[in-house]
């Protein structure tokens, strides 16, 4: 059985004084990691003066009924990818005007995986200040493990994006 942690990281820490030290917010549209990217932020005390919304698009439904991502998009290069999770991210900033938006979408097993997309394949897409990010990454382990793994790395992506960025804005 795995123990969750409900303190609040380093990287939670750090994600929310960036933002709140510069006035913006943040909204996040999961799926594989289920809500835990959001989660682990709300740990963090004060996190509703940075955070604007958060959506769990589990389904290719959700994602194209709440965040209007292309059917085109999905039929041709599927959830877990690049362009599903640009679509994510881009138009999620739209619809809650949020500062920076975080897109996860990823096969945490134990099924569902293929030799272009294995088990462990996640992708994660960012728009921060008119640019869009994308990074795909593969984690191991079980179902949890990787759905923690990919909620620490959406955190710490986040943070570099923030930090290659002037806090003159």
């Amino acid at each position: 059985m795995h123990q969750q942690q409900n303190n609040p990281s380093t990287n939670e820490l750090k994600l929310y004084h960036i933002l709140s030290s510069r006035n913006q917010t943040v909204s996040l549209a999961e799926s594989c990691t289920g809500g835990m990217v959001s989660s682990k932020i709300i740990n963090v005390p004060g996190a509703s003066s940075i955070i604007m919304e958060a959506f769990i698009t589990y389904s290719n439904e959700a994602k194209i009924n709440r965040l209007g991502v292309s059917k085109e998009t999905l039929n041709s290069f599927g959830a877990v990818s690049h362009e599903c999770v640009k679509e994510m991210a881009i138009n999620l900033q739209k619809l809650t005007s949020c500062d920076l938006s975080i897109s996860v979408s990823g096969i945490a097993g134990p099924s569902g995986g293929n030799t272009d997309k294995p088990i462990g394949t996640v992708w994660f897409g960012y728009w921060y200040q008119n640019h869009v990010y994308t990074f795909m990454e593969h984690f191991s382990g079980d179902r949890f493990t990787i759905r923690e793994q990919a909620s620490h790395y959406a955190i710490a992506k986040a943070i570099e994006i923030l930090e290659s960025h002037s806090m003159d804005v």
